[in-house]
This record gives C-alpha cells, structure tokens and sequence, in this order.
C-alpha cells in the first residue's frame, strides 16, 4: 500500500512539474524562423477552446453555467485575452503580435444557451468568442440561436463562422453534397450577417486533405478541427487544433488542466485525448 501511495505522489509530483514547464515556456519570446527577424513575435502555442453547450442538461457536450462562469473568471483574473481569428491567422501566418496571454474561446453549432448563458459571462469579462453555425438551425430549431440574437452577439465583436448547414460529416457525403454544405451555409451568413464568413469548423471533426481543399476553394480562409492540440505558428491554417471543454467529475481542474499543460503532456505521450 505505502509503494503504491509513492508511486501516485510520485506521478502527481511529475505532472505537476510538467505542467509548470508548460506555463512557464509558453510565456517565452523568440524570433520565428523564416519570418521578418526585424519583428520578433511571441511564439507560444494559443489554447484554441472548443465548447459547445453551456447549460444545466448535463449532455455530453455541455458544461454548466456556474463552471463556464467560474473558468471566464480565471481567464480574467489571470490576465488573459480572447483574440479573434483574424488575429490568430495574421499571427500564424505572418507572425504578428498578440496580446499577453492570447486564448480563443469558440463554440460549435450555435446552441441558443451560447445566447442565454455564454453570453453574459464572457460580456462580463470583457471576452468575445467565435461560434460556427449550423444553418439550417438557426431560426428554425428552438434549441438553437435565432438570426437576431446572432447579430446581436455579431455587434458586441462576436465571429461567426461556418459549420455547413446541416451538420453532416463531411467525409460520409460526396463532392456536390460537400460543395453545397460549404457554399449555402457561407451565402446565408452572408444574407443574414452583411458579410461572408471567412472561417469554417469542421462538423464531428472528420476531414482530410480533400475536405480541406473544398474549403480553400470555396472562399473560407482557414478551419478548425476537434483534433487536440493548441495552435502554434506550425499549425496546419485548415486543421487548425482546438482545446474541447467539457463537464467532468472536477470540470475546473480539468479546465485548468488542459489549459495550461495536457498539450505538453500529451506531445510527451504521457495522455491521449
């Protein structure tokens, strides 16, 4: 028994380092290679949160309103800064700076608690988020957004992007059925929002380098998977990884966790998503 309470604090005394490791190389500036050496920029790795509902149903794909409000405050409280993907893409691409602490927070589908409850907290904080929409929901299903309240998010510097319209995994449908999912959703965001969606998150994570091409050709300037990871300047702008957040047994320790070190832990084989 005593062997195995040294193994476990053992293990928790290695986790712990390794997560500070993480904090503290992320906070490391250089220069990028093959980028202008007259402007270094900040290369740490951007936690690109993926959520999806924030509400009380405990659904797989939920957290609830108390734990979401209890993760914006830690952002806040520790000096973090939501960027949009215009800025995240201008940093990957080009290598320019982002604020101290960057973190994207998006959201998938456009469930109407991202509205009710999201929302608030994040208006609170100062946050803005990125949420790609269903649209063939969105005005049409009641356990989703309405284009009103999309606009309305739209003005407080909320992005909305594509994530087709009717949610189908892309790999299962053929070349017209993909090429209609990508276009019709990015034409009615555009009748609906005053301008096309330049960003696209693919629906149940399934793609693969055709996938990826349908997107490029059909106008969208990069896209995010569910493949876990944080993006960084090696990052591939249309599988960009993301960070997903769901309720657990201890949803803020799992939150923190993720946050700021199971990308490290995980590149070290010591988890796997």
């Amino acid at each position: 028994m005593k062997s195995r309470k040294r193994q476990a604090y053992t293990v928790i005394a290695v986790i712990m380092m390794l997560v500070f490791i993480a904090s503290t190389v992320a906070g490391t500036k250089a220069v990028v290679a093959g980028r202008d050496q007259e402007k270094p920029v900040n290369v740490v790795d951007v936690p690109v949160l993926n959520y999806h509902k924030v509400d009380t149903l405990h659904h797989a794909l939920s957290v609830l309103p108390e734990n979401f409000e209890q993760q914006m405050a830690y952002l806040h409280d520790n000096g973090y800064h939501t960027v949009t993907p215009d800025q995240l893409m201008a940093y990957l691409k080009h290598g320019s700076p982002l604020p101290e602490n960057p973190v994207m927070i998006t959201f998938d589908d456009g469930y109407l608690d991202n509205y009710a409850n999201a929302f608030p907290s994040m208006k609170k904080y100062g946050f803005t988020g990125t949420i790609f929409l269903v649209t063939g929901k969105i005005g049409q299903d009641q356990r989703f957004m309405n284009w009103e309240q999309v606009r309305e998010m739209q003005q407080a510097g909320f992005v909305f992007g594509s994530h087709t319209v009717n949610h189908v995994a892309l790999s299962k449908i053929d070349n017209e059925q993909l090429e209609t999912e990508l276009t019709e959703s990015r034409e009615e965001m555009e009748r609906q929002l005053g301008q096309k969606p330049r960003y696209f998150a693919y629906p149940t994570g399934a793609y693969n380098l055709q996938i990826e091409q349908a997107v490029r050709q059909a106008g969208y300037r990069a896209a995010f998977t569910v493949r876990y990871g944080q993006a960084g300047p090696d990052s591939d702008p249309y599988a960009v990884e993301r960070i997903p957040i769901f309720q657990s047994d201890n949803t803020f320790r799992s939150f923190l966790f993720r946050l700021r070190g199971a990308s490290l832990l995980e590149r070290l084989g010591l988890i796997r998503n």
